[in-house]
């Protein structure tokens, strides 16, 4: 049974909810669908699992009154798999419209019509489950007889054709073949190579077809220009086969590694005491506000209406202009969805995923459907208008992330605050976290790197050279080393020095390497960073989603303790090289709900900036 259905407005505003079921919720299954998918324009989705404390599981289906601006939840046990929710939900919509008047808040009468809706809703669905049952094992048995049937037929027919394929004929013959019965004659066999109705020729036993022989086995060994008696002969043979040379496996324990590898005991006192370059690169784009221009924004609608109005070749001009002129009375899936066709593939063409762009169109079909279109108004511009809204909610960080408020904030805790970079292969991860920590240095924050990227040849030294032209301080053991242990040491050598950001390098790994990814998720549950930045290419496409929901999904499996530390936020590089193809960006803040806080886009360490959400919004949409 149900355990809660739920009225409310988009402003938030519980209208009804039903007295009937006394338990109460376990957890916040509501708030949850808001913050997670209503927000998050995962709006298009057919339900939404939560998973609450003490073993509560739910599902949640809901549906939109877009013209009231009313929203309609249900929620059940996800164990009982409800078959009446999706019609009740339509059936209370229905009636709730009815009623509903803006300036009431209560609606205790809706109680009864309620009750009477949910008989009805049950009923239904028992009988459609009743006809179900009665239909199925008719079905079963009527199949049994069209498959004895046809089984008598090919029996029949393959036994004339089996008299025909002995009467002779100029096919290969073979010594030793069996035949279809699976039992050898020691003579020759005439084998007829022609198909009729798809079966092979040739004497078949009709009591079993386990012994059948292979015609295409068959043809493909003749085609080789040999026999099996050859083949068996071969193998005999004293040839010897050539030696395959392998490469081999790197040892880690058991030998001592390189001396040229390992620098704990050559680095001793003098590791963070090494030699600086003085270099002054002038001030970070972070610190830049970058103005958006909006001119000539109405010529570019003006120009995207044009171009995308896909209903006006289907209608005729006549039709779309009354429409656009009288207005529509409620707009329905079919007058969206030229519109949606051709906004998809315009995401698609920037480089968003295939997958969140169809996701973001349902969402915004069922934020439209049922809404009354304005007069003087194109169906196109209002569903790119609903889809400049999504997008931006999408961008817009959900949670404020303020990297210096939380530097001082650790401070005065007498702690540093540790960021550890993460990714996969060849990204820029060294390259950008020196561009973070130029940036810190600006703010007067002091700043140490830890060099755990102990996997990678160079990577120490890649990283030490940074740290060298910079001014800073470096923590490095060298190689072949737990990059979990390293980075401890790091973060209690930062707190003996008074540093008050450690910066974490780690080793660039693909999603699906496991070793690799428990040691990030061991680095990640020792230590306990304040912050982990996911660093991503800009350049990739459908790739993004995979790599940050595998990177998530590790994390959470991995975890040692319940409450799993995920991805708290993506540093996006090589956004100079991409031009208008943008859409890494929202595909990997809608799979993650993780925000842009970095923008890598240049060589120098001035090159990083901040992400213009408005920007990005016009270039996807233009």
């Amino acid at each position: 049974m149900l355990e809660q259905l739920l009225i409310f407005t988009r402003g938030g505003l519980i209208l009804w909810t039903c007295k009937e079921f006394g338990n109460a919720l376990k957890g916040s299954p509501i708030d949850t669908l808001i913050q997670s998918c209503l927000l998050e324009e995962r709006s298009g989705a057919a339900s939404y699992n939560y998973d609450g404390p003490q073993g509560a599981a739910y599902t949640l289906k809901w549906t939109f009154h877009n013209d009231l601006g009313l929203v309609f939840v249900a929620v059940y046990q996800r164990i009982l798999h409800l078959l009446y929710v999706d019609e009740l939900l339509a059936m209370v919509k229905h009636e709730f419209s009815e009623i509903y008047d803006p300036k009431r808040t209560a609606y205790s009468d809706f109680d009864e019509t309620f009750r009477q809706l949910r008989k009805e809703a049950e009923a239904r669905a028992e009988e459609l489950k009743k006809s179900k049952q009665m239909s199925k094992p008719l079905s079963n048995s009527k199949k049994q007889g069209q498959v004895q049937k046809s089984g008598f037929e090919g029996g029949s027919k393959k036994r004339s054709e089996g008299a025909l394929a002995n009467d002779g004929g100029d096919g290969d013959r073979r010594k030793g073949s069996k035949l279809a019965n699976g039992h050898s004659n020691g003579h020759h066999v005439d084998i007829v190579e022609s198909k009729v109705n798809g079966a092979d020729n040739g004497i078949e036993n009709m009591s079993s077809n386990a012994g059948a022989f292979d015609v295409n086995k068959l043809l493909k060994l003749r085609a080789k220009g040999g026999k099996k008696t050859d083949t068996i002969v071969s193998k005999g043979s004293k040839i010897e086969p050539k030696k395959k040379i392998t490469k081999k496996n790197r040892v880690w324990n058991d030998s001592p590694p390189p001396e040229k590898l390992d620098f704990t005991d050559s680095m001793g006192e003098n590791r963070n005491h090494i030699d600086v370059v003085a270099a002054d690169h002038g001030e970070s784009m972070m610190d830049k506000e970058e103005i958006f221009s909006s001119e000539s924004e109405d010529e570019e609608d003006e120009g995207v209406e044009k171009d995308s109005r896909p209903e006006t070749k289907k209608k005729g001009w006549f039709s779309s202009m009354f429409q656009s002129i009288a207005g529509k009375a409620n707009l329905e899936k079919s007058d969206l969805e030229p519109a949606l066709k051709a906004l998809k593939d315009r995401l698609m063409t920037k480089n968003v995923a295939e997958e969140i762009a169809e996701k973001l169109c349902e969402s915004v079909a069922a934020s439209l459907e049922g809404k009354k279109l304005a007069s003087f108004t194109r169906v196109s511009s209002t569903v790119q208008a609903a889809m400049e809204e999504a997008l931006v909610r999408i961008l817009t960080p959900r949670r404020s992330i303020d990297i210096l408020r939380d530097v001082h904030a650790a401070k005065e805790q007498g702690k540093p605050y540790v960021v550890v970079f993460v990714g996969v292969n060849g990204v820029g991860k060294s390259t950008n976290l020196a561009k973070v920590a130029y940036w810190l240095l600006q703010h007067n924050v002091s700043v140490m790197m830890a060099a755990c990227d102990t996997f990678r040849s160079g990577a120490v030294e890649q990283l030490r050279t940074h740290a060298r032209r910079l001014q800073i301080p470096i923590f490095e053991k060298g190689y072949e080393k737990d990059p979990a242990v390293v980075a401890k040491e790091a973060i209690q050598e930062a707190t003996r020095n008074g540093s008050d950001v450690v910066l974490v390098d780690t080793a660039g790994r693909m999603q699906d390497n496991e070793p690799l990814m428990r040691a990030l998720s061991k680095l990640i549950n020792l230590n306990n960073p304040d912050l982990v930045l996911f660093v991503g290419e800009a350049l990739v496409g459908n790739d993004a989603v995979d790599q940050l929901s595998k990177f998530n999904q590790k994390l959470a499996d991995l975890s040692a303790t319940p409450s799993s530390r995920l991805i708290d936020g993506i540093l996006l590089t090589k956004f100079d090289t991409i031009d208008d193809k943008v859409g890494a960006a929202l595909s990997m803040v809608y799979i993650s709900g993780a925000p842009v806080m970095f923008v890598g886009c240049g060589q120098s360490y001035t090159d990083l900036k901040k992400l213009n959400v408005k920007s990005i919004v016009r270039t996807l949409l233009k």
